[in-house]
């Protein structure tokens, strides 16, 4: 029985305690590659993914007989053919998915979020830029404390946001497609319909999962994105395809809003015309939010734990229980 990591392009699996326990009872190889072809997995029943690096849809099985298992980080599946993976009897694994897992992994994201909000604040990028050039910039900055921070979704992440931010001294306002007035006082937050809440903010952070609800909820058609205030920031470390890229640009650089921050975007990676690129009042990461050095840790524990289950012939980790049964048959 042996093992494949994944696409670990940030070479961070080789020397992770976990991946080092689960060699003691199997081999383990690592490929830090993109992987051209599967063929080159067929020697190995057992791989293990990172998030959504790979797409294992029905072509990728068929080539794969051998496969048994794929210990899968995150708690979803979108990028799985989950249906053919069933049919060729191959089990899919998925970590992170308890409640502590699912903290430790939502931290770095969490620490961005507040990361991009300064960044914007204090121009913090913009201000290095000048000083590597020679330049002795003086411009007055804006703080977080006594700002209003407007939450869109207040779930596991907005939660931690939330309390984050309460303790910088900011006033808490949140909407959610299914928050209570209830529930957002338990996190410090003031309720508020959306529209309302767009015109009050100082901060707009977005931490909505994308859904069919989601997809374009800030967009200048609807008028949603006009409603923020002219100084207000907004700030996005969920999903790009919630916000209207096109009309952010435009109104950024209309100076209708003041600033964004922005760590995801509708297709990554973002195209290099793209007109965020261009503005000096957005500061934009490339996808940083969960790839941290405890994030890559709490994965390989999530991982590992999913295939020592598997070898001592226990499958209670597995989304596709059925699978093993459709196995047994072929």
């Amino acid at each position: 029985m042996k093992v494949a990591v994944l696409d670990d392009y940030h070479r961070v699996f080789d020397a992770d305690p976990a991946i080092a326990r689960l060699r003691r009872r199997v081999p383990v190889e690592v490929f830090t590659d993109k992987l051209a072809s599967s063929d080159r997995l067929r020697e190995y029943p057992i791989l293990l993914a990172l998030r959504e690096r790979t797409r294992f849809d029905a072509a990728f099985f068929e080539r794969l007989p051998g496969l048994e298992l794929i210990a899968q980080t995150g708690n979803h599946a979108y990028h799985v053919d989950v249906a053919a993976a069933t049919r060729h009897g191959v089990l899919i694994g998925m970590a992170s998915s308890d409640t502590q897992s699912m903290a430790a992994v939502a931290r770095s994201t969490i620490e961005l979020t507040f990361g991009l909000m300064l960044a914007v604040l204090r121009r913090i990028p913009q201000t290095d830029q000048a000083m590597k050039r020679g330049e002795w910039p003086s411009f007055a900055g804006r703080t977080l404390s006594g700002k209003k921070l407007g939450i869109l979704g207040l779930g596991r992440i907005g939660r931690e946001i939330a309390l984050l931010a309460r303790a910088f001294g900011m006033q808490v306002l949140a909407w959610g497609p299914t928050l209570t007035p209830e529930r957002a006082a338990q996190s410090g937050a003031t309720f508020m319909a959306l529209d309302a809440l767009l015109g009050a903010a100082d901060v707009v952070s977005v931490h909505l999962k994308l859904s069919d609800e989601s997809r374009g909820l800030l967009d200048e058609h609807g008028v949603r994105l006009r409603l923020m205030q002219p100084h207000a920031v907004l700030v996005n470390t969920s999903r790009g395809a919630i916000i209207d890229e096109a009309a952010l640009a435009r109104l950024l650089k209309e100076g209708t809003i003041a600033a964004a921050g922005l760590d995801v975007f509708a297709a990554e990676p973002l195209d290099p015309g793209s007109p965020l690129r261009q503005l000096d009042n957005a500061v934009l990461t490339s996808h940083l939010g969960w790839p941290a050095d405890s994030t890559y840790h709490t994965m390989a524990e999530g991982m590992v734990a999913i295939i020592e289950s598997y070898l001592d012939g226990r499958y209670d980790k597995a989304i596709n229980p059925e699978a093993i049964h459709r196995r047994r048959k072929i």
